[in-house]
């Protein structure tokens, strides 16, 4: 019993250190003008760009009609340009 106590909290300090010392990287951002922003913004900002595109294709190749609820597909194309864009230049 006491050999399993001691694994277990050997295992729960090593988690907790783990876990701490994960937050000490810096913060992804970028300086503009001397301000830095997160780039999450910058990510955010190119998936609704981006999706401006989409949706003139959709509608210019007559397949905004069969895509329900619009409200739920166009933020999820962006969203899905937002992680991609993440994935490639942050990660």
């Amino acid at each position: 019993m006491t050999n399993k106590l001691q694994t277990s909290i050997s295992l729960a300090v090593a988690c907790a250190a783990l876990l701490a010392g994960t937050g000490c990287t810096r913060a992804p951002s970028f300086n503009i003008l001397g301000s830095f922003f997160p780039s999450w913004i910058l990510c955010g900002l190119i998936g609704i760009v981006l999706t401006v595109p989409v949706r003139v294709f959709f509608v210019r190749a007559k397949l905004e009609q069969e895509l329900t609820p619009l409200i739920l597909v166009y933020p999820c194309i962006a969203l899905f340009f937002t992680f991609t864009t993440w994935l490639l230049f942050f990660s």
